[in-house]
């Protein structure tokens, strides 16, 4: 018997604000709604294609009352596909997301942020083909 790591649930006051935020940083597509929740991912899951291999997981967005309070244990790290991790840093800050200072110090190749309900978030190093 084994498991599969198929869905990251984030608690939030706004699922579809956040929802909305996270398709527009991942390209992803909202693929269930319900009271409360909004789930988005990159493919529709079906039970097949987890029983053949490891899929990414989905991203749920679940409605809660209390706010966050502290900094995240948990976070997403993110990497530009198409241009420079500065680049990629200031489309996400006019998307909504802020940079915040969580202890990481200066000179770091990575770029800690936070969406627009502060859950803090990694802008890490390009994936883009580096020109000759």
């Amino acid at each position: 018997m084994t498991s599969r790591f198929t869905e990251l649930a984030v608690d939030c006051h706004d699922p579809e604000r956040l929802a909305a935020f996270w398709c527009e940083v991942l390209d992803f597509k909202v693929i269930e709604r319900a009271e409360g929740k909004v789930e988005i991912g990159s493919w529709v899951p079906t039970v097949e294609e987890v029983r053949a291999r490891q899929m990414p997981p989905t991203l749920v967005f679940i409605q809660v009352p209390e706010g966050k309070t502290v900094k995240n244990r948990l976070h997403l790290d993110v990497s530009p596909l198409d241009g420079s991790t500065d680049s990629e840093v200031t489309r996400l800050l006019g998307l909504g997301a802020v940079k915040v200072d969580v202890g990481q110090g200066s000179g770091r190749s990575w770029v800690v942020m936070a969406d627009p309900e502060g859950n803090e978030f990694d802008v890490l190093r390009t994936l883009a083909p580096s020109e000759p």
